[in-house]
């Protein structure tokens, strides 16, 4: 599913780099308020959900190779945060659904998590 697929999904808008929404491949996608669960448990190359709008989400999204970020529950991020995704070609995504409707509605269409614990170890 790509980044596209997903904003349509949930009814989401972009705040930057809608040019690449298309091109973007999203297997799976992680949510989490806590940046130090990101860095623990997100999976390079997962999309990341999430409430929180400060500059550090780009940065941990840059350091992980996240390829996009959605913000729920209408929260908008500064314009330092905004430009700062820009210009590390990160697409930012903005949707009035809560982080709840959001994971269902992408589970439900197929994006997996970063991890299960169903798994098989």
């Amino acid at each position: 599913m790509t980044l596209e697929d997903i904003a349509r999904v949930v009814g989401a808008t972009s705040l930057c780099g809608e040019d690449k929404l298309a091109a973007i491949e999203v297997p799976k996608a992680y949510s989490c308020d806590l940046m130090s669960d990101v860095l623990a448990f997100c999976s390079p190359g997962a999309m990341l959900i999430t409430g929180l709008t400060n500059i550090q989400i780009v940065r941990t999204a840059q350091m992980l190779d996240i390829p996009g970020v959605m913000f729920v529950r209408g929260k908008r991020p500064q314009e330092d945060t905004i430009t700062l995704a820009s210009d590390s070609g990160i697409p930012l995504i903005i949707t009035q659904m809560s982080m709840f409707q959001v994971c269902g509605m992408l589970y439900a269409a197929g994006i997996k998590p970063c991890f299960d614990v169903r798994r098989e170890n």
